[in-house]
Parts: C-alpha cells; structure tokens; sequence
C-alpha cells in the first residue's frame, strides 16, 4: 500500500472539515473536532468511495499524476466536508 494517496486524501478531507465547520457553523465541532472529523471522512471517501468510481488516486502502478491528486484532494475534501457536517447534525440533534 501507497500512503502518499492516502496522505493526500486526509490533507483533503481535513481542509474539508475545515471549510465546512467554517461554512455551517451550526454544525461546526470546533477546530479540532472539524480537523478530525475531516480526517476520518477523507480517508473513508479515499479508500472506499472513489476507487468505486473508478478514481483512486496513484492506483494502478502508473505513478501518481496531477489528475490523481487532484482527486484524490477532491474527494478526501468532499468526504471529509460531509462527514464534518453530518457528525454536527447528529449532535446538535441529540443536544436537543
């Protein structure tokens, strides 16, 4: 197993719990919690979203390209954004 994809993926989804935290803040978890969150998604995005769809990043032997860590960004930033959000809905849902 390559890290450097998945190394991608989690500085990915870490700036997606970022971003979103930052774009929702009723959902945010604080810093370290969005950072955090966003790590777990990116890398659950990473490892199992897109190989599904056909875009792991460096996968196959051919290197790692621009387009794959373009991807692997983008999906670790998409998963990690909507796990980041989906965790602060559950908890303001039970603080309720």
């Amino acid at each position: 197993m390559d890290l450097l994809p998945l190394i991608i993926q989690l500085i990915g989804g870490a700036l997606g719990g970022v971003g979103a935290g930052k774009a929702m803040p009723s959902s945010s978890l604080g810093s370290m919690g969005n950072i955090i969150s966003g790590l777990v998604g990116g890398a659950g995005a990473g490892q199992l979203l897109l190989p599904m769809l056909g875009m792991a990043a460096g996968g196959g032997g051919e290197g790692l390209d621009i387009m794959s860590i373009i991807s692997g960004l983008i999906g670790g930033g998409a998963g990690g954004g909507i796990l980041t959000v989906v965790i602060g809905l559950i908890k303001n849902a039970m603080a309720k």
